[in-house]
């Protein structure tokens, strides 16, 4: 059962409706909220960056530039480090820079600068300078160890501040993803070629989304201009990659980039090396872009599959539990590296608890966490970081790597300070409804009215409402697995993905409440309006 929390007074009018949406958003400014500024307008104030600090960081890049200094882009391997890697490569190489992208191992190397990956691009590129994109903030031991070996570092990043920051130049804000910090670096760097910055945007729409920052300010000027340019890029890479995937290019979404496109990116340094996903979003040769787009396929099927099976094993740890503790520590030789996090998500989905999985070594492990609203799970982790490694991350997704022998004393603790500081209300799902409106309400004047408050994304959800006391006209389960609810509620259907479990416990001629989001559905050349439910609670 979820908790209902209606935010706004009812109506029926279109205007009042669209301003509780406004109101419930926070949104002040209506003209830069459907008018977004023109992301190369953007200054450091608008994006939360530090003007002096990014001032030093530029003149160490262009010094580097000018002088023919070796320059090697140091990645994350994920959907942001990957895009925010590709962009700031490309526009370096556009600037005549010698400079050569390079993607750690997950496994070999682990997140982030490491010594191993120092020494390993010093063997190979020799640089003089290293740009992180997407990482860093926390590399203070590794800054200094590069600049032991003569190795100068400027680092972008977008995660959480420790105490004391590496010794070097920094481009940092937690307001973008790290590819949105690249690309603003990269708009400065080739400010005389806007179209090759227009281009690179596309790359953006990509990582922000990818990353689930708030899509609000600077992001949404960043998605909405870089959706616009991921519809229309001839980027033979991202063309074969949305074929390989059936996805029409014109007609892409927000959804399509989140669920499609980027765990394809993603699968890469999941289960392999992401330095393909990389020379896939870079190439210029078409049958190039066409095997890279096949491997990246194939690699998120397996990724898939892994993450099903890791899935089952760990949520059956706590199927019988009468008690489920207020957090959910599970750990395993067996697990993968790379899905841990997506089994983390899945386990609070699952048991709306936060969640760490850890993937056990024989002397270091590596963990990823995920959280519920409300819960700061990166505060949590650095009042125990006495028994970790090192720590990363955001309040509401983590990393941390700690040492094998250690896994026993952590669990316990953070098991039984979770259950003394986690409070019984947070644990109850709760869903988040703008305002009750009648079923008459749902008109395609209000439909195009709601599709100026796109892209939708934290901090922009898509509009959900609620109407009570409807009357089920019919119902049947859809879907291969029949997993699915297809209701008829007055003149409107009604798709409840994932809400089969409904099917016996309503009958046709029974009156419910709804919680749902309003859809556009084609069928047969016809199209309609649809709802697209959230929630059923019987009265």
């Amino acid at each position: 059962m979820k908790n209902w929390k209606i935010l706004g007074k009812s109506t029926n009018s279109i205007d009042n409706i669209i301003e509780v949406l406004l109101s419930n958003r926070e949104i002040n400014d209506k003209e830069s909220f459907f008018h977004p500024k023109d992301p190369t307008l953007l200054t450091p104030k608008d994006v939360g960056i530090h003007a002096i600090e990014l001032k030093q960081a530029f003149q160490r890049i262009q010094k580097a530039i000018e002088k023919k200094e070796s320059i090697v882009v140091y990645t994350d391997y994920d959907a942001d480090g990957i895009t925010a890697g590709a962009v700031l490569w490309e526009a370096l190489f556009e600037l005549g820079a010698r400079v050569m992208p390079y993607v750690p191992h997950r496994v070999d190397e682990g997140y982030g600068l490491s010594e191993k990956g120092i020494d390993r691009v010093q063997k190979e590129f020799d640089p003089t300078l290293i740009i992180t994109v997407d990482h860093g903030i926390t590399a203070v031991s590794q800054v200094a160890y590069a600049k032991k070996h003569g190795i100068d570092v400027v680092v972008t990043d977008h995660h959480v501040k420790q105490q004391r920051d590496p010794n070097c130049p920094l481009i940092h804000t937690t307001d973008l993803a790290g590819v949105g910090i690249s690309w603003f670096l990269a708009n400065m760097l080739i400010v005389k070629n806007k179209e090759k910055a227009r281009d690179l945007l596309a790359l953006v729409a990509i990582g922000t989304i990818a990353d689930m920052v708030p899509l609000v300010g600077a992001n949404r000027s960043l998605v909405v201009y870089g959706m616009k340019e991921l519809k229309a890029t001839k980027r033979l890479g991202i063309v074969a990659l949305l074929k390989d995937a059936g996805v029409i290019q014109d007609a892409l979404t927000t959804s399509d980039v989140s669920h499609i496109l980027a765990p394809r990116i993603n699968a890469m340094g999941r289960l392999e090396h992401a330095l393909d996903a990389l020379r896939l979003l870079c190439t210029k040769n078409a049958d190039r872009a066409t095997s890279l787009a096949q491997v990246l396929h194939i690699t998120n099927s397996e990724r898939q599959q892994l993450t099903i099976d890791t899935t089952l094993q760990a949520v059956k740890l706590y199927k019988d539990s009468k008690n489920i503790p207020n957090i959910l520590v599970v750990s395993d030789a067996s697990y993968n590296q790379g899905v841990i996090g997506l089994v983390a998500g899945k386990l609070v989905e699952t048991y709306y608890r936060p969640a760490i999985v850890i993937a056990v070594g024989e002397i270091i492990s590596k963990a990823s966490v995920r959280s519920i609203r409300g819960f700061d799970v990166i505060s949590f982790l650095r009042k125990h970081s006495s028994l970790l490694v090192d720590v990363g991350g955001h309040p509401m997704a983590a990393g941390f790597t700690i040492e094998t022998k250690n896994i026993k004393k952590f669990t316990k603790v953070v098991e039984e300070v979770a259950q003394r500081d986690i409070k019984e209300s947070l644990l109850i799902r709760s869903i988040a409804i703008d305002l009750e409106i009648p079923l008459t309400a749902i008109r395609s004047s209000l439909y195009e009215r709601m599709t100026d408050f796109a892209p939708f994304g934290l901090g922009n959800p898509e509009p959900v409402f609620a109407t009570k006391k409807v009357t089920v006209e019919s119902i049947r389960l859809i879907g291969a697995k029949q997993n699915h609810l297809k209701l008829k509620l007055s003149s409107f259907d009604a798709v409840g993905f994932g809400l089969g479990e409904w099917y016996g416990k309503i009958k046709q001629g029974m009156t419910v409440d709804v919680a749902y989001t309003i859809d556009k559905n084609t069928w047969n050349g016809n199209t309609s309006l649809q709802l697209k439910l959230r929630d059923i609670r019987i009265p």
